[in-house]
């Protein structure tokens, strides 16, 4: 029987990402899944979109990264300093990468899981969820703030477990589990924390540190040299 790996947010972090694949040894007939926000922000965007580019059985959501540098390339907003940086480390192949992205879609449902990349919103059905909800950029936060008084994870009401990125909801670098019904597995590897996996049908927990606190240094070293 085939499992599924869920991974959480990578941001480029190439190296992490195959620490925790052969951690979890997954088979050819395994499928690995992204909840997004696989290239922004760390060291080896060009090997992640190759992997998931070339692999097997592989397959990424949309996040709120991606979603900003389709915009920023349609002209639709203006790039921020980690999609200029990212454009830069892309070169050459930052239109491959442009066109993977615009194949992403804003939700999995697996017959065991839902897998988005951010947020949901109480008493939609899947199909009919808003994009900048799924997605998880401000706008869609700030909508469910204004509308619930409660945490949108606290109101979670679909009819399987729901598996998102995104935000680190524990504050500590660690993944969030809510009520066995939510799994938050953004546990901030390109920050210093760690890249973790959820694995199913067993929906078991896998993680592997990170090798350092990627996107400072590379923030860093790019403002040095003149950007």
């Amino acid at each position: 029987m085939s499992k599924q790996l869920i991974i959480g947010d990578i941001h480029g972090c190439y190296d992490e990402l195959q620490a925790l694949l052969d951690l979890v040894g997954p088979s050819e007939a395994d499928e690995i899944i992204c909840v997004g926000d696989l290239f922004d922000r760390g060291p080896k965007p060009y090997q992640v979109h190759q992997f998931f580019t070339t692999h097997p059985n592989t397959h990424a959501i949309m996040g709120n990264h991606e979603r900003k540098h389709l915009r920023a390339s349609q002209g639709k907003t203006a790039p921020a300093l980690s999609q200029i940086i990212t454009r830069w480390q892309l070169d050459e192949h930052y239109k491959a990468v442009l066109a993977y992205i615009e194949t992403m879609p804003l939700y999995i449902d697996l017959p065991d899981a839902t897998i988005v990349h951010a947020f949901w919103e109480p008493g939609v059905p899947l199909a009919e969820q808003r994009e900048h909800v799924l997605v998880g950029v401000k706008s869609g936060e700030e909508y469910l703030y204004d509308k619930y008084e409660r945490p949108w994870y606290e109101l979670y009401d679909g009819d399987k477990p729901l598996i998102v990125g995104h935000r680190d909801y524990t504050g500590v670098m660690k993944s969030m589990i809510y009520q066995d019904r939510v799994y938050g597995i953004d546990s901030r590897c390109v920050y210093g924390g760690a890249l973790t996996g959820l694995l199913l049908p067993d929906f078991r927990l896998f993680s592997v540190p990170a090798r350092k606190a990627h996107w400072f240094k590379i923030r860093d070293r790019y403002v040095k040299n003149g950007m």
